[in-house]
């Protein structure tokens, strides 16, 4: 990996992580459209990986800083007195119960489905397959327009548990965190902002928690070799995230999923068929 591929990824990664378009899809297709030969497992990668998703992280931390605050003093409060008493309280519990399925996904799962990770055919395959889902959430939510909004403030526990588990889809790659949980708010009766806004703050421990975990790998000894590369990427992904979170948040105060499912169908279908004729490999 050079140095500018190395940047490229970091981009790559803040950007597509927010997006709903699949980042890990992303970092498989385009280093082979590229012609880039990248060894996923490598130490050193793997290393730089860690860097970029703890970069996005803070940068999701920083952005909703003042949510967060108020989210950690409301859990605070709830479990001193033992109930829960205001908005804030009720979403940091809406938070945990959506975390918890996808930590118990991502323990007995993320295994299994890693052999996925180095066939461009099939990454190819689940972003076409996440752009139908987005479709189909909007589909569903068309439908059901004469339904009154459900505020995320009056979001029901089990609703929440269900959003966090859509998380889960994202282990396939080519499947789209931020798209499979927004979708999974749009079917439970929330607008658009308040889906995104949701998915969001659920990325956030998410991110943090699996880049934490797996911090040792930049104190490893081969870590040592991209150091450099980990820091500017770290801080690249952390900017481009923090701009991409920016845009979003505005993006879907008026607009839907779509154009990111023509995008994905677009880019699939076309990857795939590459893929299918050897051209990427």
């Amino acid at each position: 990996m050079t140095f500018l591929q190395a940047m490229l990824l970091a981009i790559l990664q803040g950007v597509s992580e927010l997006f709903p378009v699949s980042s890990l899809g992303h970092t498989v297709l385009l280093p082979a459209l590229l012609g880039w030969h990248i060894q996923r497992s490598d130490p050193t990668f793997l290393a730089f990986v860690v860097a970029l998703h703890f970069g996005t992280a803070l940068a999701l931390l920083v952005f909703y800083r003042r949510d967060w605050m108020r989210i950690v003093l409301g859990l605070a409060r709830s479990l001193v007195r033992g109930r829960i008493e205001d908005a804030d309280a009720r979403l940091g519990w809406l938070l945990v119960a959506g975390t918890v399925p996808l930590a118990l996904a991502g323990v007995f799962l993320e295994g299994p489905v890693r052999s996925l990770f180095g066939s461009p055919a099939l990454v190819a395959a689940f972003l076409v397959v996440n752009a139908f889902v987005m479709f189909a959430g909007e589909r569903l939510k068309r439908v059901s327009t004469l339904v009154a909004a459900r505020p995320l403030a009056k979001l029901p526990f089990g609703n929440g548990a269900l959003i966090g588990a859509s998380q889960a889809l994202a282990l396939l790659p080519g499947i789209s965190r931020s798209g499979a949980s927004i979708v999974a708010g749009l079917l439970s009766d929330m607008t658009h902002d308040d889906a995104a806004r949701f998915s969001f703050l659920l990325a956030t421990p998410a991110i943090f928690a699996a880049s934490v975990l797996e911090f040792p790998r930049l104190l490893a000894p081969a870590a040592h070799a991209v150091l450099l590369e980990s820091l500017l990427g770290g801080i690249l992904a952390g900017l481009t995230a923090y701009a991409s979170v920016a845009f979003l948040t505005r993006y879907f105060h008026t607009n839907d999923l779509r154009p990111f499912g023509w995008y994905c169908l677009t880019f699939g279908t076309v990857c795939f068929t590459l893929a299918i004729m050897k051209v990427i490999t």
